[in-house]
Parts: structure tokens; C-alpha cells; sequence
């Protein structure tokens, strides 16, 4: 029987190989790449004639735009927007409705929270789906299969290898994009760090999918395009719960509706775990919520915790799914 050491020196070559493969690929690369294009973004953002001093909780946030501010509006006291954000190292200027940190934090809740959190997990989702049909392919895996190896260390490994390179790319993408902001504009919010774990875990559960449905395929258009409709399936029913359970409308009969409770605390939940990033950036200053997500969460039925606790036993389980399916597999 093969002893725990050799299973964990096993999942650690496979890490190790699976970065070797997005250098020999080019992938690694691609993405950096990508990530370099929003760091010259960030640094040609810059902020001017506003100050940054702490508001109290109580003050009004919103600016009028300077150009909008009539003398009746000055007389009555409505506070002025006295700043101007560029972008594009001075190309495009716009006044500031907000605070110079709001202004600042509204630019990073796109970035991670739209940029990143979904299209950059799907072009993950995309970029990284080969991976795994071509390590399963016969003349390609026979090699590892007669090492004394358990089996699902290698799938394993393969997985932990692809997660650890998307959470490198993450890591990359927020420390740069923080680190030019900040520069740029003075606006140093840790609150934008915790992108980090909440882009990991959104990729690690569908990434979970697409690792089983390679292992029942050994195919990458399957894996591609099973995987893309999953994410929509469970964005879908994470999107229909909160709609359900918050507005008003016909009700659904017994049956149709524990299925709907069955399937969100079930499935992955990237509408949620958007949600939180949405709330730990206090987005709601400066920004408009999803109208389901803000419902439920002035009905109390919001369950930040349970969002991303159900999304990573979630992957754990499809992962131990195709870590049995590939050690049935003959080859």
C-alpha cells in the first residue's frame, strides 16, 4: 500500500509540473500580461483638487458636478464636487462625485469585483481547461500511472497544481493594481486584499467541475463549454433564489420550491461571494447593489459565511467524485 509521504511528494511534483506546463505554454505569461495592461491602467489614473481627509458616518457623500452647481444650489448649502479624476495618464477627466477614496474604491470594485471576479474567472475557466484532458490522455498519463502513486494524488495534484498558478495570477493582479492605485492616488484600502481568497474560490468550485468533467471525457471542448454552462446554471439559480424568496410574486408550489433551496445551498454561489466583496469595500457609499442581493440582505437572509463554506465543500465533493471516477478508469 502506498504509504501518505509518497501521495504528498506526489501532489507536490504535480504542482510543481503544472506550473512547468503554463511556462511551456505561454500561459503564465498571457496572463501576466493581462495583468501588466491594468497596472498601466492604474497608473494613469490620478486624482486632483479634492481632499482626502476621514468623513463622519453621518455626511453627506454624494457631490453635485461643479458644472451642474447654480447659486441657488451653492445657497443652500449642497455640498460641491471639488476634485477631478483622470484617466488614461490625462486623456479622459471627470469630475468627482464623491470622495477622492469612494472615487478611488469605485475603480477597484470594477477591477476585482467585475473584471476579475468574472471575467477573469472565466477566462481562467477557458485558458486552463486543457490542462487536465491532456494529462489524462493515455500516452501521457500511462507514464505517472506505473509509479507507485495513488491515482487521486495525481488528479490532485493536478487540481492544487491549476488552482495554486490562478492564485498566483490573482495575487499578482490585485498586489499590482493596488500597489499603482495607491501610488497614484494616495488611497491605500486593505479591504481590496480580500479579492484574493474570493476569486480562488469562486475558480476552485467550477474548476472542481471542469476536473471531473475531464476525467469522464478527456475532453477540452466538454470541459470548456460543460464548465461555462455550469457557471451560468448556478449563477442563475443563485440570482432566481434571492429574486423568490425577497419580491413579490406568485407562489410556487412545495415541491418547486424546496428544489430551488436545494439547488442554492447546493451549487456554488458567485452571486454571493460578489456580494461580499461588495459589502467588506462598503460599496453601498458609492455604488448601486444588486437590488436581490441588497433584499436579502435587509431581510436578514444574507449568509456571507455559508456562501463560501457550501462553495468550497461543494468543490470538495465533485473533486472526490472524479478522484473516484479516475481511479475506475482503465487504461
Amino acid at each position: 500500500m502506498t504509504s501518505l509521504p509518497t501521495a504528498i511528494h506526489t501532489v507536490w511534483w504535480m504542482v510543481r509540473d503544472t506550473f512547468r506546463q503554463s511556462l511551456a505554454t505561454r500561459l503564465f505569461w498571457v496572463m501576466a500580461g493581462l495583468t501588466a495592461l491594468c497596472v498601466v491602467f492604474c497608473l494613469g489614473v490620478s486624482v486632483a483638487g479634492d481632499d482626502n481627509r476621514p468623513r463622519h458616518p453621518d455626511e453627506i457623500r454624494d457631490r453635485m458636478p461643479r458644472s451642474e452647481a447654480t447659486p441657488e444650489v451653492i445657497a443652500e448649502g449642497i455640498p460641491i464636487s471639488g476634485g477631478e479624476m483622470t484617466l488614461g495618464f490625462g486623456l479622459y477627466k471627470f469630475e468627482i462625485g464623491k470622495n477622492r477614496t469612494d472615487a478611488v474604491k469605485m475603480l477597484q470594485l470594477w477591477l476585482a469585483g467585475v473584471l476579475a471576479d468574472t471575467a477573469g474567472v472565466l477566462l481562467a475557466l477557458l485558458w486552463t481547461a486543457g490542462f487536465l484532458p491532456t494529462f489524462l490522455e493515455p500516452h501521457a498519463v500511462t507514464v505517472l500511472l506505473a509509479k507507485p502513486a495513488p491515482r487521486w494524488s495525481l488528479l490532485l495534484g493536478k487540481y492544487a497544481g491549476v488552482v495554486a498558478f490562478v492564485t498566483v495570477q490573482a495575487v499578482l493582479f490585485v498586489a499590482g493594481t493596488w500597489v499603482a492605485l495607491g501610488v497614484r492616488t494616495g488611497v491605500w484600502d486593505g479591504a481590496y486584499w480580500l479579492a484574493v481568497p474570493l476569486l480562488v474560490i469562486n475558480f476552485a468550485a467550477f474548476y472542481a467541475v471542469s476536473a471531473l468533467l475531464a476525467v469522464c471525457t478527456r475532453s477540452t471542448v466538454v470541459s470548456v463549454f460543460g464548465t461555462l454552462l455550469f457557471w451560468l446554471l448556478c449563477w442563475g439559480m443563485n440570482f432566481t433564489h434571492h429574486r423568490v424568496v425577497t419580491m413579490p410574486g406568485p407562489e410556487l408550489a412545495p415541491a418547486t420550491a424546496l428544489l430551488l433551496d436545494a439547488g442554492y445551498w447546493t451549487l456554488p454561489k458567485p452571486l454571493d461571494l460578489s456580494g461580499i466583496f461588495f459589502e467588506t469595500m462598503r460599496a453601498q457609499d458609492f455604488s448601486a447593489e444588486v437590488p436581490e442581493l441588497r433584499a436579502v440582505r435587509e431581510k436578514g437572509l444574507f449568509y456571507p459565511e455559508w456562501a463560501i463554506i457550501t462553495s468550497v465543500l461543494f468543490a470538495a465533493g465533485i473533486l472526490a467524485l472524479a478522484a473516484y471516477e479516475f481511479r475506475t478508469m482503465d487504461y
